[in-house]
């Protein structure tokens, strides 16, 4: 049972991935070009901060004890 709460959790969030970042992410390792996983982590967290700061907005703060 999950306990954690994160408001609009279920929520559905769009990021636009190459076929590569898509393969770093999923563990696949590309040795002589690591700035792949880099574009990719930065993309996905560009995604998460864009949702939290809308999600921020909407509803204010979110609590620490929201949290656990």
């Amino acid at each position: 049972m999950n306990l954690t709460k994160i408001p609009h959790g279920d929520e559905k969030v769009t990021v636009e991935l190459t076929v590569k970042e898509l393969l770093v992410l999923s563990g696949i390792k590309f040795h002589d070009n690591h700035e792949v996983k880099i574009s990719a982590r930065k993309k996905l967290n560009h995604a998460l901060e864009h949702t939290w700061e809308q999600d921020r907005t909407n509803d204010g703060p979110i609590s620490y004890e929201m949290l656990s």
